[in-house]
């Protein structure tokens, strides 16, 4: 069973949310990194960094990492990883990065992500956005701006696809089959 939880309009809305959102809780843009995780994180973390630059005429630092190797269940995932890099092609420290995902779930990505950014340096903060939090987090994480919020079973799963990796922007509830 698939459900539509979320139409191209309301992910362009909700991006335009949350580049309005951060961009009031940083007072601009002048100090600010968006930082995205491969991959749909990436797409978002762009078009965000894009609406910032319409709205503020400033554009932020911006770049990506990739958690492959900082994931603590890599290893029974995967038999031979592959690592993309991660693009910090800016000095993270003192820095207000802004973390983009496309779902959060666990935590576990995101607190590699970390990992990952405090590996480049030390930044002033690091804020947490998310295009869906679909809750049952096993780390203690929260996200400081969220497109969407579902409740979801254990048994559903949420698929994000994006326009610049699946050709459509949507959010999807699929049910696993028993």
């Amino acid at each position: 069973m698939k459900r539509i939880i979320m139409d191209s309009a309301a992910v362009t809305r909700s991006i335009g949310k949350m580049a309005h959102q951060i961009v009031e809780r940083n007072e601009g843009a002048e100090n600010l990194a968006i930082v995205g995780i491969l991959t749909r994180g990436v797409d978002i973390a762009k078009r965000i960094s894009k609406k910032i630059i319409e709205i503020e005429g400033v554009a932020p630092a911006f770049g990506h990492v990739d958690i492959t190797l900082y994931r603590d269940d890599f290893r029974e995932l995967l038999d031979v990883p592959q690592a993309k890099g991660s693009e910090l092609q800016f000095d993270v420290t003192g820095k207000d990065i802004v973390l983009i995902d496309d779902v959060l779930y666990t935590g576990r990505t995101i607190r590699s992500a970390i990992d990952v950014i405090l590996d480049f340096g030390r930044p002033k903060s690091i804020q947490l956005a998310v295009l869906v939090d679909r809750g049952g987090r096993e780390l203690p994480i929260c996200p400081d701006y969220i497109g969407k919020r579902i409740e979801v079973r254990h048994n559903e799963y949420v698929n994000v696809r994006t326009k610049e990796t699946d050709r459509k922007d949507e959010v999807i509830l699929v049910r696993r089959a028993k």
